[in-house]
């Protein structure tokens, strides 16, 4: 899986456990043939009549590099594939590839109403390795804001609930970006604004936050309790998800916010950046407490090894939904770093020492410092 001619240093480096610093959880359960297209297609609808979301990258890669796994020859056909997924169960599939990512730590961005989807715990025990849930603080909200009596209710259960969940979590998670976008005034709203908005909020509680006042509010009572608690708090940003402000997740709308957030110490970590990549290296770059997801493209791990520093980058595989997610972002990962750090050394630029102590460092290395393992 990587290029042949790499130094056998580098080449443990890369093969060495990783820490999927972001993932979500997988299904439990046996799927049809047409839940499981729903699942490998970031989109989450069918795929046009008379086609498969198996005629796509994703697809095409599942066949190679998955279907060995499950004791297949590679490029088995689709039909092939899910029925001996089917044969294995659920349970037997997920632990192949889970612990086949060769991932040290899960840490998951867990959803409680989804039982369909394994827990953190779960993650962590199929897949041989460790396991620490990220709290999504959108998710909070909205369960206070389903049981919540008053607007007054409403604030105080929030910072509570916030404060309680991030006493069992290595990390906070925003969505902010996909709800109202990122051109937002930063600035921590007033108490009346507030009371303002969870008046409204409180007539629709089942419906996800828009209000731009309350979910500043959200965010601010988060960073508070990251910094108490020494915790992270990732932005997804880039492509991805879904909402009124996917068009406008450009991390370089952050700066504002980033760099008011530079003084109360509190990491701040860019999911998702492709196809903005470059301006969340550059935010990496000059500020110290912000830190890039690397993702799996081998030009987009290019770019970034071009631009941010190597001590700011961090592998995530996007497991999100069936195992193979995991696996094969894991497998990207290792051939994408691995072809850029061979071209390096090829041209001289690094030696064989410098590329080895990169692999280590943004596969496990700078999660590990930031988060705190």
């Amino acid at each position: 899986m990587l290029p042949v001619d790499l130094p056998d240093t580098v080449r443990d480096a890369l093969l060495a456990p990783l820490v999927d610093h972001h993932c979500h959880g997988v299904r439990r359960d046996d799927l049809t043939r047409a839940e499981f297209e729903l699942l490998i297609n970031a989109g989450g609808s069918p795929a046009p009549p008379g086609t498969t979301h198996f005629d796509t990258p994703f697809g095409a890669a599942l066949r190679r590099w998955c279907a060995p796994l499950l004791d297949l020859e590679p490029h088995a056909p689709p039909a092939v594939y899910l029925a001996r997924r089917a044969e294995l169960g659920a349970g037997e599939v997920n632990r192949r590839l889970l612990a086949g990512a060769g991932v040290v730590a899960f840490l998951v961005d867990t959803a409680p109403d989804e039982t369909e989807l394994l827990t953190a715990a779960e993650m962590g025990r199929h897949g041989g390795a460790a396991a620490d849930e990220l709290v999504r603080i959108e998710r909070i909200e909205r369960d206070v804001a389903e049981t919540a009596q008053a607007a007054v209710d409403y604030l105080d259960s929030l910072g509570e609930e916030l404060a309680a969940r991030a006493a069992r979590a290595v990390g906070l998670k925003t969505v902010i970006a996909c709800l109202c976008g990122l051109d937002f005034d930063p600035s921590r709203p007033s108490r009346g604004s507030v009371i303002a908005a969870a008046n409204r909020r409180l007539a629709e509680p089942k419906e996800p936050p828009s209000d731009p006042i309350l979910l500043r509010h959200l965010l601010w009572s988060a960073i508070d309790v990251a910094r108490e608690r020494g915790l992270p708090v990732q932005f997804h940003t880039g492509f991805g998800g879904s909402g009124p402000g996917l068009h406008r997740t450009d991390p370089a709308r952050l700066s504002t916010l980033v760099r008011a957030l530079q003084p109360v110490g509190v990491p701040v970590i860019l999911l998702h950046c492709y196809p903005f990549h470059r301006q969340a290296a550059y935010l990496a770059s000059v500020c110290p407490h912000v830190y890039v997801d690397v993702g799996a493209s081998a030009g987009v791990m290019d770019e970034l090894l071009e631009l941010a520093p190597f001590h700011k980058q961090l592998f995530s595989s996007g497991c999100r939904g069936v195992a193979e997610t995991g696996y094969l972002g894991a497998l990207s990962h290792r051939r994408a770093l691995g072809a850029a750090l061979g071209s390096r050394l090829a041209a001289g630029e690094w030696s064989a020492a410098d590329a080895a102590r990169v692999a280590h460092m943004i596969g496990s290395g700078n999660a590990r410092r930031i988060y705190r393992l």
